[in-house]
């Protein structure tokens, strides 16, 4: 067993050299700061602005929901645009996103005992208490990633690949996720773990993750052109998925959710948050931003996004109320969470491969 000392100096080793990105301010003193890394490319991939260590290896959470989206429509899943959305989500727990992700079971021949996600009480705090007070429980419908499971089901039925176990890495439906995770974010995960609700999770890096954000708003935006122009060219599964989120993002999230509140404000765009501080902001042109905030601090998600939106010559007017938060003292305002000047900006004759 290697000794304590070593461990340490280990460990120490493959600690990402995370900037200070969001500060805390109380009366003019910097109460706290919470550090991370973050991106901004530019719609070829190369990087327009950056901070920390935006190639270390993160678990991408519940940003990783849109990928997985789009392997199973490439798989067959056919759904309206509002419950493709949901399969996207880390919803709220309302009626809709309940009854949403029942209408998918349905659609199949398939019931609530076919889910194999964990349970857990309703995401959003509205829904819990509104649960609670009817004397819900914790299930695996309420659970905030139900949607998905639904459709990952779903998708099985389509294939003719057995439901039960779907969410084993060896697994057809698994091993497309795989696939596709490689083909949108052009990377090799740095390893595979399993995130909260029981799916395959993928180390990838911001710059991966927001290249294949970039790809879904990018195709959403080419498709919804094509279709203003009277063309009839197929839909790709890219913009099926990010159409979908874009035209309905009270499901890929819920009321007073800010992911929500963000792609109502910025037309165009395609934004997931995930557990543990990581924020993915696709836009129009295939540019896009990734954020991870080191300590998992959901705050702080929004003022780094905000800031490197605007990096990307992003009008970020309209984000004003989701770019800082008020820090309160005896329910008056007495200073401000807000983002530091923590960009670094690229040369755009930089290629990508050497942007950082």
């Amino acid at each position: 067993m290697p000794s304590p000392a070593l461990s340490a100096a280990h460990t120490a080793a493959m600690l990402p050299q995370h900037a200070p990105l969001v500060t805390a301010v109380r009366d003019g003193l910097i109460e706290s700061v919470h550090y991370g890394s973050a991106i901004a490319i530019a719609a070829d991939g190369s990087t327009v602005a950056s901070a920390g260590e935006p190639l270390a290896p993160f678990y991408p959470r519940s940003s990783l929901k849109p990928f997985q989206a789009v392997a199973m429509v490439r798989a067959g899943l056919e759904l309206p645009a509002d419950l493709l959305a949901l399969v996207a989500a880390s919803h709220s727990g309302a009626a809709k996103h309940r009854e949403g992700a029942l209408r998918i079971l349905d659609l199949h021949g398939l019931s609530v005992t076919d889910f194999e996600n964990s349970t857990d009480l309703p995401y959003g705090i509205r829904e819990r208490e509104e649960w609670l007070r009817h004397g819900g429980a914790a299930t695996q419908l309420t659970q905030n990633c139900s949607g998905k499971h639904a459709a990952m089901a779903a998708t099985c039925v389509i294939n003719g690949w057995p439901v039960r176990g779907y969410l084993d890495p060896s697994h057809p439906l698994q091993q497309l996720v795989a696939t596709t995770v490689r083909d949108l974010t052009g990377e090799e995960p740095f390893t595979v773990s399993i995130d909260g609700c029981g799916t395959p999770l993928f180390a990838l890096t911001l710059r991966g993750m927001a290249r294949a954000f970039g790809r879904i708003a990018g195709a959403a935006s080419d498709s919804a052109a094509t279709n203003d122009d009277g063309g009839l060219a197929p839909q790709s599964a890219e913009a099926a998925v990010g159409l979908a989120m874009q035209q309905h993002p009270d499901m890929v999230a819920g009321e007073s959710r800010d992911v929500t509140g963000l792609m109502r404000l910025l037309p165009g765009s395609v934004a997931k948050d995930g557990f543990e501080g990581v924020q993915l902001v696709g836009l129009a042109d295939g540019s896009a931003v990734a954020v991870k905030i080191s300590d998992g601090g959901d705050r702080a998600r929004m003022p780094a996004t905000v800031k490197l939106l605007r990096a990307l010559g992003v009008d970020t007017a309209p984000l004003s109320g989701i770019a800082t938060a008020p820090v309160l003292g005896g329910g008056h305002q007495v200073g401000l969470l807000q983002a530091t000047d923590f960009l670094f900006q690229h040369s755009p004759s930089v290629p990508a491969s050497e942007a950082l």
